[in-house]
């Protein structure tokens, strides 16, 4: 029964749109404008806008002349609000099995108010970024934009007039870009240049000079001796099986405040939002040492603090993708999303990933790349909470040992023996 009635609305919503797209196709033929206007579409979350900056960049280099529109959730807006390439934001509360605000009838009443609003934006090019993303093909398709790109995906790929696979095993930056690329070409521009690279196409999210002295302030007053290493753990995320357990996180404070070791006496800053606080408190209880817990901050501080600190660890979540953009070094340890994927799009040499090897019982392989689980279920998916304290300190004293010059850490060890004194 749910499937007839999801083919009937697939057919309702062709023909709904199948008029106004083929006048608007007809007149596209006839008349080519200097300065498109594109649409960028996307629903999702603070870590997938920050992968989808690159774009942002490169279509202002190769059109220079585009008026460039975004439509996201209200949740991410202030991820892009800053971007100097965006000319304009548009929110929208898409349904989201993640707040479990699908209902099919409020959900296709927004549809239709939505793609009403935009048939006036007169847009040349939409390009739906997120895969699977069947209500963003049929918003674009409803609102008669001529040229809709998009990924090869059922039932999305007949509401799109240019649809490209999606790459497994492929960095969603390179297939944001690939999209972009591939919207450039109908419009009639160049190409993006290959290969697709983080060193070529950047994330962005750059704190102000305020954000940037708050960090400063705040941090001078936690270090013990201005050299004293900052080392942030954010042990939050979207999904909760993406949580590693909370006294592995405090296993690792202990040992990385020691005086001795890689980083030899680190500050540790324990990050998260409000809603963070109890699962941080549970990381504090189990700590034999002290760490300072900093969540009353906004993006932008969030990323100032990243920004100056000397190594970021977590599991996969937007914060480590906002701590990339600054340059930062991280880890990142992942269990049902896929490393390659999902990973940090940075300097290979900075950054690495712990990468679970459990199976969960049930299960098909890991990653299984699902991340919506009941609460009674979470207790059978266990693949990050078996990921090692000693696995994750075996790959920060492997892959940064180079963080402090020598004679830093000496300093630093003599100061902290004196004030221990």
């Amino acid at each position: 029964m749910r499937n007839l009635l999801r083919r009937g609305v697939f057919l309702a919503v062709l023909l709904l749109g199948a008029l106004r797209v083929y006048i608007v196709a007809h007149q596209t033929r006839r008349f080519v404008l200097k300065k498109p206007r594109i649409l960028l579409v996307h629903p999702g979350h603070m870590g997938a806008l920050v992968m989808v900056t690159p774009i942002l960049h490169a279509l202002r280099t190769h059109a220079p002349d585009a008026h460039i529109t975004m439509l996201i959730g209200p949740w991410s807006k202030e991820v892009v609000a800053r971007h100097p390439d965006v000319d304009e934001i548009l929110t929208c509360t898409f349904p989201s099995h993640r707040d479990n605000s699908i209902n099919a009838l409020s959900s296709y009443t927004l549809l239709l108010k939505v793609a009403r609003q935009f048939r006036k934006g007169n847009y040349d090019l939409a390009i739906s970024l997120r895969p699977n993303f069947w209500w963003g093909a049929a918003l674009l398709y409803l609102a008669g934009i001529p040229h809709r790109v998009g990924y090869d995906v059922q039932p999305c790929t007949p509401l799109l007039t240019a649809a490209i696979p999606r790459v497994q095993q492929e960095h969603f930056t390179a297939s944001y870009l690939r999209l972009a690329s591939m919207g450039l070409k109908v419009l009639g521009c160049e190409p993006l240049d290959e290969p697709y690279t983080p060193e070529s196409y950047p994330m962005h999210f750059v704190p102000t000079a305020t954000e940037q002295l708050w960090a400063t302030e705040r941090l001078s007053t936690e270090r013990n001796v201005p050299s004293q290493p900052v080392v942030v753990i954010h042990p939050g995320t979207g999904g909760e099986v993406k949580l590693w357990r909370s006294e592995a996180w405090a296993a690792c404070v202990d040992a990385l405040t020691q005086p001795s070791g890689t980083f030899y006496g680190a500050r540790i800053i324990l990050t998260g939002s409000k809603s963070e606080q109890s699962l941080l408190q549970e990381i504090e209880d189990a700590m034999k040492s002290h760490a300072t817990t900093i969540t009353a901050m906004t993006l932008g501080q969030l990323a100032a603090l990243l920004q100056q600190a000397q190594l970021v660890l977590g599991v996969d979540s937007g914060p480590l993708h906002l701590a990339v953009a600054q340059g930062t070094p991280t880890i990142r340890i992942f269990g049902p999303t896929d490393a390659v994927t999902f990973g940090p799009w940075g300097k290979q040499e900075q950054h690495a990933v712990v990468v679970a090897t459990h199976r969960c019982p049930t299960c098909p392989a890991i990653p299984c790349r699902r991340l919506n689980f009941q609460p009674e279920e979470l207790a059978a998916h266990p693949c990050v909470k078996l990921v090692s304290e000693q696995e994750v300190l075996a790959t920060l004293a492997m892959k940064f040992p180079h963080i402090l010059a020598a004679e830093d850490k000496l300093s630093l060890v003599q100061s902290l023996t004196k004030t221990q004194v």
